[in-house]
């Protein structure tokens, strides 16, 4: 099962509105993705409950897998917008 691993970029972490951006992307992708933290159990990357319970802050590693057709262009995408600081972009980037 391809994975990724990446580090949280925005500075609130993963929650209120990074946490629904990365959440919207998810639900976009063509195949069922999880997160987690280094450790622990996954989580769907489409539930916002989910993400949020994960608390992961400006930094945290977190783990992505998939598994299927489009698996790792899925895991390139996400992975790419968890990088970035969304907190710092305009809403409609």
């Amino acid at each position: 099962m391809p994975e990724r691993t990446v580090a949280v970029g925005s500075t609130s972490g993963l929650h209120a509105r990074p946490a629904a951006l990365f959440v919207e992307a998810a639900t976009a992708q063509p195949v069922a993705v999880s997160v987690r933290l280094p450790g622990g159990r996954p989580v769907p990357a489409r539930s916002m409950l989910s993400v949020l319970s994960l608390g992961a802050t400006h930094g945290t590693e977190v783990i992505l897998s998939a598994e299927g057709d489009g698996a790792e262009a899925a895991l390139e995408a996400l992975a790419d917008l968890l990088r970035r600081n969304l907190d710092e972009e305009p809403a409609d980037a």
